[in-house]
C-alpha cells in the first residue's frame, strides 16, 4: 500500500527547474534515502510532500488518514518551553496530564502526608492510564537520553542549535507517524547518537524518506534510493552501495548508447551530404529520421566538483601546541594538551557535542587564547578554516552579494590554479557546479548546501597549507564529499578534521584525537574504524577483568586462625544456598512486579476522597519498587558469578 504518490509533478523557481515531470510512489514500509547535488531540490521535495511548498503542476496523492511528520534542518522551536513541553507540544491532553503528574509527585516527595495531593494524584493517574500518557512519558525520556539530553526541565531557549535539532528529532520519533520526512537528521549528532538512531529507524514500522550525507547511515537504514538529477527522478531498489554500483553501470551504458548514436548519425549525415533525392517513400522517411536524430538530446553525465585550487609550499614547522588548557567557570574543556603537527599529518578530532572540539580549533588558529600554554605557528603556514557555521556567516554578512562577487573578493577576476593554468572566477565557479545563472544569484537565494560549497571554494582558493575542516560534511552532498576526500588524499599540507561522520573520517585521517573525561585529549593511531575496534577490544578486556575480580574469592580464615587469600583470578563457584537463592529470585521478581501492578491498578480505582487508602497504596508501591530494585541487583550479581 502506498503512503504517497507523485504524478507528473513539476516545480520551477525560474533560475532553476527543480522537477520536470516527476512521478514517484512510496510504500508503507519503504525506508528511502533521497540524494542529489546541493541545490538539486531535495529539501524542496520534502516540503512539497509535507504540504509546505506548492507544486506548479501535477498531483501529490496521500491516502486519507495518513499522518505525515516533517523534520526540517532548522526546526521551529518555542524557546520558552522546557524540553519535555517541546517534545509533547503536539500531544495535547497527554502533555498536560504528564506535567500535572510530575508536579504532584515533586510536591509529594516533601509533603508525603498531604491528603489533598494524594487525592489529586489518584485522579491524575486515572487520566494517565486512560490517555496512555504513562508510556508516552517513558518513551520520551528514553529517546531524549539516547540523543544526549538528560535535563528535561531546562528551557529550550538556553540550548544550542544542535540540541534544539535533537529535541525536534525526539518529538518526531515520539509521534510515530505513518510517514516520516527527515532532512539531515544526523547533523549535530555524535557517533553514539547516530548509532542509536540508526538502530531505532531499522525497527521503525512506518515509511521514511530522509536526506543525509552520512553514507554509512544510508547503507544501513535505507532499502531504496531516490536521486534527483537535473529535474528528473530516478529510483534504485537497494541501499547506497547498491545505488553506486547501478549508477555507474547506468552512466556507462548511457555513454555507450550515446557513442553508438553519434556514430549512426555521422554516417547518416554523410549520406545526406551526397544530396539524395527524396523521390521514394523510403528515402524521404530516411531524411526525416536524420532530422529527428539531430534534434535528439542526451543528458550528460552529472557534473562533478573539480577541486584544482591554488597551492603553496609548507615548511617543516607547522603548529606546535604546548600544554594548553581552557576552562569556563568550573568546567574544564581542555587540560594540558600538547602536540606538534607535521606537514603530513591527517588528524581526526572526535568527541561528544560541547566537549570542546571547536574550542581547540579556535585556539590552534589563534581565534581564542588558551588559559595556559602556548600555540606557535610556523612562518610559512597559511591556515584555511572551513567553519561549521559558514552558512550563517554567509547569510548574515553577504546576504545580497552575488556568488561571483564573493569569489572575486578572494581570488580576483583571474585565478592561477595548482597546475599553473590561469582561469576566470566564472570558470572556477563552474568547476564547483555553479551554472552561469547561479553565479549571479544573491547568496541568500542559494540552498544551504550550495552556500557551504561556495564557502569551501573560497577557503580552498586562499591556497592554505594547513586545512582545518570543522564538521565539513554538514549539508554537503555525497558527491561533493567524495571529491573532497580524493582532494585531501593529494593535498600538500596538514589536514585537521573535526567530524562525527564515520565514513569521511575513515577516508581522510590516519590518527584520531579523542576528547575523554575532564578535558583530557588522547591520541590513537589509525582511522575512525581502527579506533572503534581498539575501544571494543579494550571494553571486552575490561569486562573480562571485572568478571575475574567479581569471581575472585574473598579472604577466608584458616585452621590456624590466620587469614589466607585465594588467587585473584580464580573463579569462585556458587555455594548451594546461593544457587538456591538464584533459582528463586527470578520468580520472586516476577511476583513483586505483579503485586506492584495490582497496587497501582487499585490506586487508580480508589473512591475519590478516600485519602487514607490512597496514602497506604502509594507507600506500598514505593516499597515494592525498592524491593524489586534490590532483588534485581542481587540476581545480576549471582548471574555474573554463574556465567
Amino acid at each position: 500500500m502506498s503512503v504517497i504518490t507523485l504524478q507528473s509533478v513539476r516545480k520551477d523557481f525560474g533560475i532553476k527547474e527543480i522537477l520536470k515531470d516527476a512521478s514517484l510512489s512510496l510504500d508503507a514500509t519503504d525506508k528511502v534515502g533521497l540524494i542529489g547535488t546541493n541545490g538539486s531540490g531535495k529539501s524542496t521535495l520534502l516540503k512539497m510532500i509535507a504540504g509546505l511548498e506548492p507544486i506548479d503542476s501535477g498531483q501529490i496523492l496521500v491516502p486519507a488518514g495518513t499522518r505525515i511528520i516533517y523534520l526540517p534542518q532548522q526546526p521551529d522551536i518555542d524557546s520558552d518551553r522546557t524540553v519535555l513541553e517541546q517534545v509533547f507540544a503536539d500531544s495535547g491532553e497527554q502533555m498536560a496530564v504528564v506535567r500535572e503528574y510530575e508536579d504532584i509527585s515533586h510536591h509529594l516527595a516533601t509533603h508525603p502526608d498531604d491528603e489533598q495531593l494524594m487525592s489529586r494524584l489518584s485522579s491524575v493517574m486515572q487520566k494517565m492510564d486512560a490517555t496512555g500518557a504513562w508510556e508516552l512519558e517513558t518513551n520520551a525520556k528514553i529517546i531524549l537520553s539516547k540523543l544526549g539530553i538528560t535535563d528535561f526541565d531546562v528551557k529550550v531557549g538556553t540550548l544550542s542549535g544542535g540540541y534544539r535539532k535533537r529535541i525536534a528529532l525526539a518529538a518526531a520519533l515520539l509521534s510515530e507517524p505513518d510517514f516520516l520526512l527527515m532532512d539531515e537528521p544526523t547533523n549535530h549528532l555524535d557517533a553514539d547518537s547516530v548509532e542509536w538512531l540508526q538502530s531505532y529507524l531499522n525497527r521503525y514500522r512506518g515509511a521514511i524518506l530522509l536526506i543525509t550525507h552520512d553514507r554509512y547511515f544510508l547503507d544501513r537504514v535505507t532499502n531504496r534510493v531516490v536521486e534527483i538529477d537535473r529535474g528528473d527522478i530516478y529510483t534504485y531498489s537497494g541501499n547506497y552501495s547498491y545505488y553506486l554500483e547501478k549508477k555507474a553501470m547506468a552512466e556507462s551504458a548511457a555513454a555507450s548508447s550515446q557513442q553508438k548514436f553519434q556514430g549512426v548519425l555521422r554516417r547518416e549525415l554523410e549520406w545526406l551530404k551526397r544530396g539524395p533525392k527524396a523521390r521514394s517513400t523510403k528515402q524521404k522517411a530516411r531524411i526525416d529520421r536524420i532530422h529527428e536524430m539531430q534534434d535528439t538530446e542526451f543528458k550528460q553525465t552529472q557534473g562533478k566538483v573539480d577541486i584544482a585550487t591554488p597551492s603553496r609550499r609548507i615548511g617543516k614547522k607547522v603548529i606546535e601546541v604546548n600544554s594548553i588548557s581552557k576552562s569556563y567557570g568550573e568546567r574544564t574543556l581542555i587540560k594540558d594538551f600538547t602536540y606538534e603537527f607535521s606537514p603530513e599529518d591527517r588528524v581526526g578530532i572526535i568527541g561528544g557535542n560541547g566537549v570542546g572540539k571547536s574550542t581547540l580549533m579556535d585556539m590552534i588558529t589563534g581565534r581564542l587564547q588558551p588559559d595556559t600554554g602556548t600555540v606557535d605557528i610556523g612562518s610559512t603556514i597559511h591556515i584555511g578554516y572551513f567553519d561549521q557555521h559558514s552558512e550563517e556567516l554567509l547569510s548574515a554578512l553577504n546576504e545580497n552579494q552575488r556568488a561571483i562577487e564573493y569569489i572575486k573578493e578572494e581570488g580576483g577576476a583571474y585565478i592561477k590554479i595548482a597546475d599553473g593554468t590561469q582561469i576566470t572566477a566564472s570558470q572556477m565557479l563552474e568547476r564547483f557546479l555553479f551554472s552561469g545563472n547561479q553565479q549571479y544569484t544573491p547568496i541568500h537565494k542559494l540552498s544551504g548546501g550550495e552556500k557551504r560549497r561556495l564557502f569551501l571554494l573560497r577557503v580552498l582558493m586562499s591556497a592554505p597549507n594547513v586545512l582545518i575542516l570543522d564538521e565539513p560534511t554538514n549539508d554537503l552532498d555525497v558527491q561533493t564529499l567524495a571529491v573532497l576526500e580524493e582532494y585531501l588524499e593529494d593535498f600538500n599540507g596538514c589536514v585537521i578534521v573535526v567530524s562525527h561522520d564515520r565514513y569521511f573520517l575513515d577516508r581522510t585521517v590516519d590518527k584520531v584525537f579523542v576528547f575523554e573525561e575532564n578535558g583530557k585529549v588522547v591520541q590513537y593511531p589509525g582511522n575512525y574504524s581502527v579506533y572503534l575496534d581498539y575501544k571494543k577490544a579494550q571494553e571486552a578486556k575490561q569486562q573480562q577483568a571485572d568478571k575475574i575480580e567479581n569471581k575472585s574469592e574473598k579472604k577466608v580464615v584458616g585452621n590456624n586462625n590466620s587469614p589466607s587469600t585465594a588467587p585473584a583470578n580464580k573463579k569462585r563457584r556458587m555455594s548451594n544456598w546461593e544457587r538456591k537463592e538464584f533459582s528463586e529470585l527470578e520468580s520472586k521478581i516476577a511476583q513483586l512486579e505483579t503485586e506492584k501492578a495490582a497496587a497501582e491498578a487499585t490506586m487508580i480505582n480508589v473512591v475519590p476522597g478516600n485519602y487514607s487508602q490512597v496514602q497506604q497504596l502509594y507507600e506500598q508501591v514505593e516499597t515494592l519498587k525498592n524491593q524489586i530494585d534490590t532483588a534485581t541487583e542481587r540476581w545480576l550479581e549471582l548471574a555474573e558469578m554463574d556465567s
